[in-house]
């Protein structure tokens, strides 16, 4: 071999090393890239699934959070353009970020929703139990109606239910629309660190709750005991159904609203007087108006005496006398008038208040089923001779019977006062 056949042997070597090392560490890059992918892919699924795991309460143990809480969760947003203060500390301000260090209840409320005053118990026995331990509750109170932005009414609520812990007014819906809120009642838990652990809408799943915080406690308090955790799961002494029909013979507010409810054996929806939800109830002939003051006309077959439903719609509101068709109410406008409904449910609340500028009450007197309303179906606003006052607004529960029916009921309520502003049924 000459020496120009060795130096174009030794080329030909080399140009197969450089393109054989080029095969093979792109070949290694695209694996590594592959791998690289894969792991990637199983650790967003793990993470994915630990989310939604922790998200959903899988809290069996007290283990505590095995990775970053803040790649986990959403941060609690700050409360944002409250009003008003009350319950607090000289009614200062109360805010997220003071809370940090604590576990925080934010609970979105109002306070004549009958689905909101049924959590209330719970939330103020947990106020009672965890308080001490670095629970916070916060009650963020949003208005469904005009009358609920004025803190006075807010103040009064708090009175009647017995509510202790700090409650902030949100009638611009600020905080509200932070939290991407669209409930009443709606429920986060915060943890210590400031994110949200749980979200809650609606009523129900107290145990679930109560679980919870506890675990949320025993991993701010580092898994130290908690003072009045019952692990038994026996929260709660009404949930004996027993207790809850003996308490209820009392017919204080806070019993009622222990009562158990069975949606499914509630058949009437709830039922707008006004037109501010989907439409207005009302069922006459002569139709909501908007802003005019409709002369209404009960059946003739209608009266306190005489009740027959072969000419009206269950379910649907009947009104008589001179009434305002106002945005979220119907005001009467004459000094008498009637409401007639064809409902089915154990117990009926209703919606009312005075027009504040006349300055009046108004006598209500409630009859069922061409009687008076007897002592054992009275609802807890019910004074004698089945009649009530009203002289604020509220809810008012009018029917309160002992266990549910699968016969319906005709309501016929008379009003004597002009100025009673009607907003809605509600039922339990």
């Amino acid at each position: 071999m000459n020496l120009i056949q060795l130096v174009i042997m030794i080329g030909i070597i080399s140009v197969a090393s450089i393109v054989g090392y080029i095969v093979i560490n792109s070949t290694l890059f695209g694996y590594a890239i592959d791998e690289s992918l894969k792991k990637s892919a199983l650790i967003k699924d793990k993470v994915e699934s630990l989310q939604k795991s922790m998200t959903n309460a899988n809290i069996n143990d007290d283990k505590g959070v095995n990775i970053d809480t803040m790649f986990q969760f959403k941060r609690a947003p700050e409360f944002q353009k409250i009003e008003d203060n009350i319950n607090t500390k000289r009614n200062m301000p109360v805010t997220i970020a003071s809370l940090k260090g604590d576990v925080v209840l934010v609970n979105f409320w109002t306070y004549s929703c009958i689905n909101v005053l049924r959590t209330l118990p719970h939330l103020e026995d947990w106020d009672t139990k965890y308080a001490d331990s670095g629970l916070v509750i916060v009650g963020i109170h949003t208005p469904e109606f005009e009358f609920e932005k004025n803190t006075e009414n807010v103040k009064s609520a708090l009175q009647r239910y017995g509510i202790k812990y700090p409650v902030l007014q949100d009638n611009v819906y600020g905080t509200w629309n932070a939290y991407e809120n669209s409930y009443w009642p709606r429920m986060y838990l915060v943890d210590a660190q400031g994110y949200i652990r749980y979200d809650k809408i609606g009523e129900s799943d107290y145990d679930r709750t109560e679980k919870v915080i506890q675990f949320l406690l025993n991993e701010r308090n580092a898994n130290k005991s908690i003072k009045n955790i019952n692990h038994n799961n026996n929260t709660y002494p009404y949930f004996d159904n027993s207790k809850v029909i003996q308490n209820a013979t009392n017919n204080t507010v806070a019993n009622f609203l222990r009562q158990p409810v069975d949606f499914s054996k509630i058949q009437t929806p709830e039922l707008y007087f006004g037109n501010q939800s989907s439409r207005s109830a009302i069922g006459n002939p002569e139709g909501f108006h908007l802003g005019q003051t409709i002369d209404y006309f009960l059946p003739s077959s209608y009266t306190s005496s005489s009740m027959s439903n072969s000419s009206t719609k269950p379910n649907t509101i009947y009104l008589e006398g001179k009434w305002k068709n106002n945005p979220d109410n119907v005001e009467l406008q004459s000094n008498t008038g009637h409401i007639l409904l064809d409902y089915s449910a154990k117990s009926v609340n209703i919606v009312v208040g005075v027009n504040s500028s006349d300055k009046n009450e108004s006598q209500v007197t409630v009859y069922e089923n061409n009687s008076l309303i007897s002592n054992k179906s009275k609802g807890i606003d019910i004074g004698i001779n089945s009649k009530f006052i009203a002289n604020e607004p509220r809810l008012y529960n009018i029917v309160n019977h002992g266990s549910y029916s699968d016969d319906s009921h005709i309501l016929l309520i008379e009003i004597h006062g002009k100025g009673l502003q009607a907003y809605v049924f509600t039922f339990g």
